[in-house]
């Protein structure tokens, strides 16, 4: 805890000197922000009669992992802006961020190694067309120059982004850096989303928007290997495509939104009972990492809805599904997941700018995916080396977050998670969370 609080330190004083240094005549056409998260995560130790390459250690362990984010924007001409995110990140998940389909630490899908390491994590171009004379204020925020954004539009975003930056958003559960930590939480844990290593992609969105609708369709490129750091531009054999139908909605004044989404992934994944017959036929080995060749398909979707209750409290569910046929690519081993939770602001204890949240989660498998764990198959995930007890997997998570000034946030999380990467021979396993949050 000493190094942790020592870095923050520093960071926050020298990220605050150059944010102070912004002139008034720099702000209106181009804005800066900056994000710093340091998650750091125990788990004591848990009964575990085996293991395997990608299980969770039964060992107590802790490990920290840290994200730092520039976020550049310029308005280039009307409607239309380009943001720039240079990222750093480092440090680790415990047991190398595996064993848990759905891992306890949202922030370390980005991390491709524990040495910090200096990247792109994005570089956008946004333009907004007008179909009505109408407009809002959009305010200055992160990836956002404050402009007059029309309240019908067509929105376009291409460049280097998150697909999850547009896609299945959520007003309570969608960004670990300040929400829910786990990653079946941050996003649907059955949609497969096309990234790289970091969370990453490349591609193009279309966005049609109304006050009380939007339709957003998506199309990006998906990595060379499972979970790779490289994507993939032979676009025409390899791609995902996705879309959205979204509702806002008011009930009794208060607001919420429900989302459809449906996908679907061409890229080298394996089927996992091709692989189950070469290997008992001696011809092949339990390897979906490497695809060999073109035509995986994973499909699927995924519903979400949020929804204010009364002025403090909101609540959120998703549901979703894809077809597990196919080795998972990018995101994660989950082919089934359904989630709900509740988040209240402190504002009755005289701290409104707090929040407490708390969810559970129940993820699920295949019968094809769990035959192949059950062969001793490893995705680049979980794989204990067999699979004898097959249950669902199923998280219990809750957080206090708390402001402490206008640009830092401490939180405090707790985490139960049951039949770790859907094996009930293992855990049950309690995680334990701090987490600092710096945004500038």
């Amino acid at each position: 805890m000493k190094r942790l609080l020592s870095l923050l330190t520093i960071l926050f004083f020298s990220v605050t000197a150059v944010s102070a240094q912004q002139t008034d005549t720099l702000k209106k056409r181009i804005n800066f922000h900056f994000q710093l998260t340091a998650i750091n995560q125990s788990h004591p130790a848990f009964h575990a009669p085996y293991s395997g390459r990608n299980s969770l250690q039964p060992g107590a362990e802790e490990a920290l992992s840290l994200t730092s984010t520039m976020f550049i924007g310029a308005r280039l001409w009307k409607g239309a802006s380009i943001y720039f995110n240079p990222e750093i990140s480092g440090g680790r998940g415990f047991s190398s961020a595996v064993g848990v389909a759905g891992f306890p630490n949202g922030e370390t899908f980005r991390i491709g190694s524990s040495a910090p390491a200096l990247y792109l994590a994005r570089l956008f171009y946004r333009q907004h067309i007008a179909l009505s004379k109408e407009v809002d204020t959009a305010g200055d925020d992160a990836n956002q120059i404050t402009e007059l954004v029309p309240l019908k539009r067509i929105t376009v975003t291409a460049g280097k982004f998150a697909i999850t930056d547009m896609f299945d958003n959520n007003s309570f559960s969608h960004d670990p850096r300040t929400q829910f930590m786990n990653w079946s939480l941050m996003s649907a844990g059955a949609w497969d989303y096309p990234a790289n290593t970091r969370g990453y992609t490349d591609g193009i969105v279309i966005e049609y928007i109304t006050p009380a609708w939007a339709v957003r369709i998506g199309t990006v490129l998906v990595p060379t290997y499972a979970n790779g750091p490289d994507l993939d531009y032979h676009y025409g054999r390899a791609h995902g495509h996705v879309v959205e139908v979204q509702k806002n909605m008011v009930f009794g004044k208060r607001k919420g939104s429900l989302r459809v989404l449906a996908f679907r992934n061409v890229s080298k994944a394996t089927n996992y009972k091709e692989v189950i017959d070469g290997y008992i036929n001696h011809s092949d080995s339990l390897n979906v990492i490497n695809g060999q060749k073109y035509g995986g398909v994973k499909y699927g979707f995924a519903i979400n809805c949020d929804q204010e209750l009364t002025n403090d409290l909101g609540f959120f569910f998703r549901g979703s599904w894809n077809d597990g046929q196919t080795a998972t690519w990018a995101f994660t081993e989950i082919d089934r997941s359904g989630s709900l939770g509740i988040n209240l602001s402190g504002r009755s204890w005289h701290r409104p700018n707090d929040t407490f949240g708390i969810a559970a989660v129940v993820n699920g498998i295949s019968s094809s995916h769990r035959a192949y764990l059950a062969a001793g198959g490893y995705g680049f995930i979980i794989g204990d080396g067999k699979l004898t007890d097959f249950k669902t997997e199923n998280v219990l998570e809750t957080y206090y977050s708390a402001l402490i000034n206008t640009s830092l946030k401490i939180s405090l999380g707790y985490q139960f998670i049951q039949n770790p990467a859907y094996n009930a021979d293992r855990g049950p396993v309690n995680v334990f969370s701090v987490r600092a949050h710096i945004i500038i």
